[in-house]
């Protein structure tokens, strides 16, 4: 029997990791389906890639990077940094790589969990952490007629390096982030490109630059000073979170800095307007850019406002009857956040798959780690701990040092397994439902952090430090211990 089963080397997976070899324990696995690690930034390495939340605050607080080139990292200096900590914190020889977990059961009469791994071979463990992430299961766009497209299609977090867009005439659907991302720079190679906008996204300014040698030998030589730039971006960033979570009138001097943005970059009225979003600021994520808008005033970008009605073997046909020709697809439209945590059956005290738990019962998890019905298992990065404004990895970082109470909790009144009360969770779920009443994700738009029943599962509604104190402390009397034998 392994102690702790861990899924996914992204920066969840790895800070699990990282932190039980710190609290002495070596019996755990970190299970990757993939050939390496990284989550997100393995997978998503299109061109112009790049973190939208600055770096020195876009890593573990306990590993200050002094590598760092730009204030916003590109993908791949992310992914070196995570493998140097993988490296450095002696947990890469604990990485099981092509090892997809394929159903997870859990036993009531002996308190383990079973784990399959690529449908055949089994690990029995007493406690089973997800670190699985939500951005790089693509989410495919329902569109008539997109099979039968005889030219090359491929979503953004699957970008097709081996097809040269030099010349091309390019179908981007989709506008999220991704797309901000790689919009303005395919646009320079490409012949036409068509950019299909289903709502346009409130845009800000870049903060970016460069990050020069001489600035990271002095972050190497005197760590105090980057981590004061840290905790100053981190204030900074929590001081915006004010107009999300407690008052959205303040979002107006945000939607002000927006809207003037938009209007520096792009001087015809008619394209100003269609790239205008018609929702509240905040409701869907804000996406920093500086070279977005000034795509579209090229000759060779159209931005196409008009439902697509079908994709035939040569083009994509709008619902005006407009056919405009390509040859290449970019499907930019998104992931399975919260559906990437159920991707595999996980099978509760009952037998119940946790994704049928929660489409019965509602999605939610207690402080969204722990859910009633499955005991000893921990999800990093589970429902309602996204934030809009700041670093997921601060987010993580808290569930990690949680999970870590709970395991010695475990240890310490020698209990098989613990699982949190069912009134604990309902609790704080009807709380936190309760607290995006009256916010700037409660104004009625379709986002990603709404579930398939429409209720907000994936947004923390409060600033990040009010998570960081709730999670700070685990309280027994919120879990159930059971001790067998």
């Amino acid at each position: 029997m392994t102690e702790v089963v861990i899924i996914g080397s992204g920066f969840a997976g790895l800070g699990m990791g990282i932190k039980l070899r710190e609290a002495g324990c070596e019996d755990f696995v970190i299970l990757e389906k993939a050939d390496r690690l990284g989550g997100t930034w393995r997978d998503n390495t299109y061109p112009g890639c790049a973190c939208d939340i600055p770096s020195y605050l876009y890593s573990y607080s306990f590993e200050q990077n002094p590598r760092w080139t730009r204030m916003f990292a590109p993908w791949h200096e992310i992914l070196e940094y995570l493998e140097f900590c993988a490296d450095k914190y002696g947990v890469a020889d604990k990485i099981r790589y092509g090892a997809e977990v394929t159903e997870a059961a859990f036993d009531e009469a002996t308190g383990r969990w079973t784990v399959t791994i690529n449908g055949a071979e089994t690990i029995e463990t007493q406690a089973l952490v997800t670190g699985v992430g939500g951005l790089h299961e693509p989410r495919m766009p329902d569109l008539p007629g997109l099979d039968s497209f005889a030219g090359t299609a491929f979503h953004s977090a699957h970008w097709d390096h081996s097809h040269d867009l030099t010349g091309r005439r390019v179908a981007a659907i989709g506008t999220g982030a991704s797309a901000v991302q790689y919009v303005p720079q395919i646009a320079p190679q490409v012949e036409q490109l068509d950019v299909y906008q289903r709502s346009a996204a409130w845009i800000t300014p870049k903060p970016d630059r460069e990050i020069g040698p001489r600035e990271q030998r002095l972050h190497a030589a005197f760590p105090t000073g980057q981590r004061l730039i840290r905790n100053a971006i981190y204030w900074a960033l929590e001081a915006r979170g004010a107009g999300f979570a407690a008052n959205p009138k303040l979002m107006k001097m945000l939607e002000v800095q927006a809207k003037q943005h938009l209007r520096k970059q792009v001087k015809d009225p008619d394209l100003r307007a269609r790239l205008t979003p018609d929702y509240q600021i905040g409701c869907k994520r804000v996406m920093v850019s500086n070279d977005y808008y000034p795509a579209f005033n090229r000759s060779n970008v159209d931005l196409v406002t008009t439902p697509i009605a079908r994709v035939t073997p040569t083009s994509v046909v709008t619902a005006d009857g407009i056919e405009r020709p390509c040859d290449t697809i970019v499907l930019g439209t998104g992931f399975s956040v919260m559906g990437n945590l159920t991707r595999m059956p996980i099978l509760g005290k009952d037998g119940t798959d946790l994704g049928e738990h929660w489409k019965r019962e509602g999605i939610g998890a207690h402080l969204g780690i722990t859910v009633a019905g499955y005991p000893n298992l921990f999800l990093l990065h589970g429902p309602n701990t996204s934030t809009g404004h700041s670093s997921a990895v601060f987010m993580i970082e808290a569930q990690v040092r949680y999970v870590m109470q709970a395991l010695d909790l475990l240890r310490r009144r020698g209990a098989t397994y613990v699982e949190v009360r069912e009134e604990a969770q309902q609790k704080f779920v009807d709380g936190l439902q309760d607290e995006l009443k009256g916010t700037v994700w409660d104004a009625g738009c379709n986002s990603w952090y709404l579930d398939g029943s429409g209720r907000n599962s994936g947004i923390w509604p409060d600033f990040t430090v009010a998570y960081w104190r709730r999670t700070r402390k685990l309280d027994p009397a919120d879990f159930v211990l059971v001790k067998q034998g």
